[in-house]
């Protein structure tokens, strides 16, 4: 829904870069990021918090169209590329995606081996989600863009609501219990 108004080969190299700066990001989190969490004191608490606002106004923003909007407009924001942003960051390599890798490649928990199976893993989710951007001319072209539009609107609920479920539980609020009627 974000890359709809571009062509084809701008929706392409558009996919690589983001799946690539997605790639360098999750792998400095998979190399540095205890050590760099630690050093300036931050807990995965408070990362699985900051990630779940960000993903919240990211969903806000797709569901009441500003980001359809901007995109639509031809004029980004000075510095904005939709590769970096929403797209490398949080959508594919998101504070949930770094605090799992952080997690999986703890030096006291996994060993080397299990850290190295962890990396592999992760370099063929990041190939399957560039393939999978790749099909986006082919989805385009079946939904079209009233549904592309309609698409963002429910993935951006779908997403607020996600976003609100990762802050509950980086506050430590159990999970909501499914009401009986």
């Amino acid at each position: 829904g974000l890359t709809a108004s571009l062509t084809r080969v701008e929706r392409r190299r558009t996919a690589l870069r983001a799946c690539l700066y997605a790639t360098v990001i999750l792998v400095v989190a998979v190399v540095a990021g205890q050590f760099i969490l630690d050093a300036i004191g931050i807990h995965l608490h408070s990362l699985k918090g900051a990630g779940g606002i960000i993903r919240f106004l990211f969903g806000w923003q797709m569901l009441f169209g500003r980001l359809d909007a901007e995109v639509k407009a031809g004029v980004p924001e000075a510095g904005r590329d939709l590769a970096v942003f929403p797209l490398a960051v949080p959508s594919i390599a998101g504070p949930g995606a770094m605090m799992a890798v952080i997690l999986l490649t703890d030096n006291d928990v996994y060993t080397v081996a299990e850290q190295a199976q962890t990396g592999v893993v992760l370099l063929v989710v990041l190939l399957l989600t560039y393939i999978l951007l790749l099909f986006s001319d082919a989805i385009l072209r079946i939904i079209g863009q009233q549904g592309a539009a309609i698409l963002v609107r429910v993935m951006g609920i779908i997403l607020c609501s996600l976003a609100v479920e990762i802050v509950l539980t980086a506050l430590g609020v159990a999970s909501w219990a499914p009401v009986s009627r």
